[in-house]
């Protein structure tokens, strides 16, 4: 198993679920002053980004930029529904599935290569 692959894709998946949980866990204490609710996101997305530096790293030796922004994207959405589900108990209706599916088809096409 080539770990180049592999890494990236699992380092993305982590640091979006860090950052997804940067963006949004603040809404549970909405009493918290607003530089607090900044200072906690940020300490959050530190761990975000000490996933997602090496990811992109790792990746670019393997997979293109629009690749890479692309599984980026897609572990975006993926943890956004997890996070929101979660923490909020809000889970996706079909507007939100079609969308992501349509994401998905979209990552499909990078990942393809030239049509034609």
């Amino acid at each position: 198993m080539n770990w180049s692959f592999v890494a990236p894709v699992a380092l993305l998946a982590g640091s979006n679920l860090f950052m997804n949980t940067a963006w949004y866990l603040h809404l549970k204490v909405p009493g918290k002053a607003l530089w607090v609710a900044v200072a906690m996101s940020w300490g959050i997305a530190f761990f975000e980004y000490c996933l997602a530096v090496p990811a992109n790293r790792i990746g670019s030796q393997v997979y293109s930029l629009g690749q890479l922004k692309v599984m980026q994207e897609a572990f975006s959405l993926l943890g956004f529904v997890l996070v929101a589900w979660a923490l909020f108990g809000q889970k996706p209706g079909w507007n939100e599935l079609v969308g992501f599916c349509l994401v998905g088809a979209g990552a499909w096409f990078i990942f393809k290569g030239p049509l034609g």
